[in-house]
């Protein structure tokens, strides 16, 4: 398909050979507008990176050193008291320590500390930055999932409406800050959560992924019930990525959700899976994680495993049991999941306030999740979220 504008892109390729390398550096790119990343930071490693195109040992040494590089800049600003100047680096850090440690596979000796930096350098940047942000520990099943809580800038009635906010494969709590921020502003509180299969709950405790994603929502709940600055019945449900199947799972099944977003649509997982699986193992990019991710988030050993287990991740005889409002965004040109997927889950809901909003190339936003331009999707999704709950 030609772009709508005569002459331009659809997106910003950095490396127009491997769709993989440019999409993870544009997630990277995308944290800006909060403070999570550079444009000059992250031209400087995609510069180094392109006579390295394909070597993931490349990749992870550049961006972690550009990583050390910018967390030594915070450590230096918090020696001279300049709070907000070395939390703003530390968010940086954490941006890039994770862009470099998604592309090693699990059993890399380096991939555990890498990512307790992510963890590490985020935490210092929250405590300078936006103290009023809490870490959270959810009791579910015999463990917990940790998150981090936004309160509402504002609440009217000294309680303020909230959202659980699930990533996706694979993405983290941290990575959620920029809806955090922009909901908090709107006077929605936030509670972004590692959920089963995601950042550190799969990482640091081994959590995988499972497709009753309503029962880690439910806990989600349960702990925004027991704050006395929450209001019970405004408590609503958004995820992105994969989790536009998490989201509206969740919601079909767990009633006391009173809006859902699915931000990036799935209908049928195990369907896009069998289309992704051919491209990657022909050797082509057309993915955001390499397939050693996928059998990780799973909880198995092999790709006919995970395939098995995938055919439950289905709305199939699910959308019909939705009844809150929902919302559904989708980029008319993501290469991750057909856009098909989202009219096809509009069509199915069972809500009878629901919206699908298409971005298009021209308006901007047209790829995964809003890619190539977050914060057209975040601001999107805050502002229907704003005016339903």
């Amino acid at each position: 398909m030609e772009p709508d504008i005569p002459g331009q892109e659809p997106w910003f390729k950095y490396f127009p050979e491997n769709h993989m390398w440019s999409q993870v550096l544009l997630v990277a790119l995308e944290m800006a507008p909060w403070g999570g990343a550079t444009l000059g930071e992250v031209d400087q490693v995609g510069k180094r990176l392109r006579k390295h195109v394909g070597d993931n040992e490349a990749w992870f040494r550049e961006w972690t050193g550009m990583a050390g590089r910018v967390e030594r800049l915070a450590d230096e600003a918090a020696s001279k008291g300049r709070g907000l100047t070395s939390g703003g680096a530390y968010f940086r850090a954490s941006t890039y320590y994770f862009t470099g440690e998604r592309q090693i596979p699990p059993d890399d000796p380096r991939k555990t500390p890498t990512f307790k930096k992510v963890v590490e350098t985020f935490q210092n940047g929250l405590e300078r930055c936006y103290p009023q942000v809490e870490r959270i520990e959810i009791p579910y099943e015999n463990t917990f999932l940790p998150a981090h809580f936004y309160p509402a800038a504002s609440a009217r009635s000294g309680k303020s409406p909230s959202v659980v906010f699930f990533g996706g494969l694979d993405s983290t709590k941290e990575m959620l800050l920029c809806a955090g921020i922009e909901l908090s502003r709107r006077g929605i509180a936030c509670l972004a959560v590692d959920g089963p299969g995601q950042g550190e709950a799969l990482r640091l405790r081994g959590i995988p992924s499972r497709y009753d994603y309503e029962v880690p929502a439910a806990a989600a709940v349960d702990y925004l019930e027991s704050r006395s600055d929450v209001d019970r019945g405004r408590i609503g449900i958004i995820a992105w990525s994969l989790g536009g199947y998490y989201a509206p799972r969740a919601a079909a099944f767990e009633k006391r959700f009173k809006a859902c977003v699915a931000w990036g649509a799935h209908y049928d997982y195990h369907a896009v899976w069998l289309k992704r699986r051919k491209i990657l193992e022909s050797g082509k990019t057309e993915a955001s994680s390499p397939i050693f991710h996928l059998l990780w988030v799973m909880g198995v050993k092999t790709m006919d495993e995970a395939m098995e287990k995938l055919k439950s991740y289905t709305l199939e005889g699910v959308a019909e049991k939705i009844e809150c409002p929902f919302l559904i965004t989708h980029g008319e040109r993501d290469p991750i999941v057909p856009v098909e997927m989202a009219y096809r889950l509009y069509e199915r809901a069972g809500s009878r306030k629901k919206e699908l909003k298409i971005f298009t190339a021209e308006e901007g936003g047209s790829q995964h999740i809003n890619l190539d331009n977050r914060t057209l999707g975040v601001t999107y999704v805050s502002d229907w979220l704003s005016e339903v709950l």
